[in-house]
């Protein structure tokens, strides 16, 4: 019964990826979801950006053997990421009314800007996409005993109809479907767990001594792993694609606003009961603990729970990994046809760019493909994916939206600068993260390149001003 379950919902995304189809004219319907989603639907879609299996395997795993300490960048960090984005970048954004942040560096800095940011910014979803694949894997896996690389390309092949027929719209109308299901299978799942533990008091009793802690040691070392850790997804998501479209994705600059903070509230909380899951599970059945950490609320619920609360789970875990999974393929794909390909077409007709944006869809879907059936942790595949727009993308975009002055060569040689440090200092045996380095590198990168424009050593490009930027393919 579990397993029709779980086939008759992996059609239910098809069929909603068919009927979405039927929304899409041109690519500002494939992209955007023609700037029409209202606050339900917005809300939803940012919500479900990062809740999939990192939150839920990934994030879970860690805190059983952490504590609070350990999951700071899941889902502490993202919550903020949704806030900042509200608060400072979601209405200027907006009111750019372009497709990409690709448009948006092109824009502001030139075509160098823009090639240079989608090299950066489209590799990077490639671990995030990945580790979806793998959850779906582990996920058939658990229900079926398919072998974990027959269910990863089971559910890619799912992700990959839906997304490359729909769009965002499939994307967004899947979301909100899908955020339902998790809401209910999560707190069921809680509620069922805590009252074979003997409640939550007796759940939280049972930890050791610092499992809550918030705050590191007060040592060199942890306070820069702390503060990595917040900044990771917290400032490194701000510059990426998936979260720009979902934003640019209302219907309205105010719609825009405030469904980033509804967001950013709802992840905080919802992402809370697959911790608390956890650690029900750890005290109730401790052998199973110790195995596979990724596994655990799985086998948990498979082994000693009814088929409702099996259907329940299941059916929530597969919905946010298959939304995280949708939006983490269409963002990168929407920058390789946007920002990479169509500068090489001549007058391109609305068909043959919708053409080239599912071509695309496939090929990311693809590369994340042979990525996910060579590595196999979750959390480290996703961390990979956002500290590289965190070091490369993000000081340029502060300085594009809120300093008139930058310049196109302080663009490209922060972004260049930081990427090259951060790999740098991810190859040697240092012990502060390579993000912080990384970050500060392209910060001074940003003001040697403005320097050496002044100088007249850069390389100028006749930029639109703000008031004469036409809004790109809309």
């Amino acid at each position: 019964m579990l397993g029709i379950s779980v086939i008759l919902y992996l059609f239910t995304t098809i069929l909603i990826g068919a009927v979405a189809s039927r929304f899409i004219s041109d690519s500002k319907d494939y992209v955007l979801a023609g700037r029409r989603l209202p606050l339900f639907l917005a809300s939803s879609a940012l919500f479900a950006t990062w809740f999939g299996s990192e939150t839920l395997l990934g994030a879970s795993s860690r805190f059983v053997d952490e504590g609070v300490i350990g999951v700071i960048e899941d889902p502490f960090g993202a919550a903020l990421c949704l806030f900042l984005v509200g608060l400072f970048f979601a209405r200027p954004l907006y009111r750019m009314n372009i497709l990409t942040f690709g448009d948006f560096y092109k824009n502001r800095f030139g075509r160098k800007a823009e090639i240079v940011s989608s090299i950066f910014m489209i590799p990077s979803y490639f671990g995030w996409v990945a580790a979806q694949f793998v959850a779906l894997g582990i996920i058939l896996h658990s229900i079926t005993d398919l072998p974990v690389s027959t269910g990863i390309f089971i559910g890619a092949g799912v992700v990959l109809i839906y997304t490359t027929i729909g769009g965002m719209w499939a994307i967004s109308l899947t979301d909100f479907l899908q955020t339902i299901l998790i809401i209910l299978g999560l707190a069921y799942l809680v509620w069922d767990l805590s009252d074979q533990a003997g409640g939550l008091n007796a759940v939280l009793e049972s930890t050791k001594p610092g499992f809550f802690r918030f705050v590191p040691e007060m040592n060199f070392k942890s306070i820069l792993v702390y503060i990595a850790a917040w900044m990771t997804i917290g400032l490194g998501s701000i510059p990426q694609q998936d979260i720009f479209q979902r934003v640019m994705a209302s219907k309205s600059e105010k719609v825009a606003v405030y469904s980033s903070l509804l967001a950013s509230f709802f992840y905080l909380s919802v992402a809370l009961l697959p911790l608390l899951a956890v650690l029900c599970a750890r005290k109730v059945y401790p052998e199973i603990a110790v195995e596979d950490a990724q596994m655990i609320l799985p086998k948990t619920v498979l082994t000693h729970t009814g088929l409702f609360t099996q259907i329940l789970f299941f059916g929530a875990l597969l919905s946010a990994v298959m939304s995280t999974a949708s939006g983490a393929i269409l963002a990168p794909a929407s920058v390789l046809g946007e920002n990479v390909v169509r500068p090489f077409l001549k007058n391109p007709t609305e068909k043959r760019i919708l053409q080239i944006l599912r071509i695309s869809v496939v090929v990311i879907t693809l590369i994340s493909l042979l990525m996910a059936i060579t590595k196999s942790n979750i959390y480290e595949l996703v961390s990979q994916a956002s500290a590289l727009s965190l070091v490369s993308l993000f000081i340029p975009l502060l300085a594009g939206l809120f300093w008139k002055k930058s310049t196109s060569t302080g663009a490209v040689v922060s972004m260049i600068s930081g990427f090259i440090v951060w790999l740098f200092w991810n190859l040697g045996s240092f012990e502060i993260p390579a993000s912080i380095p990384g970050l500060f590198s392209s910060w001074f990168g940003l003001l040697i390149g403005d320097r050496l424009e002044r100088m007249g050593y850069g390389f100028s490009e006749e930029i639109k001003s703000e008031e004469e930027i036409e809004p790109t393919s809309v």
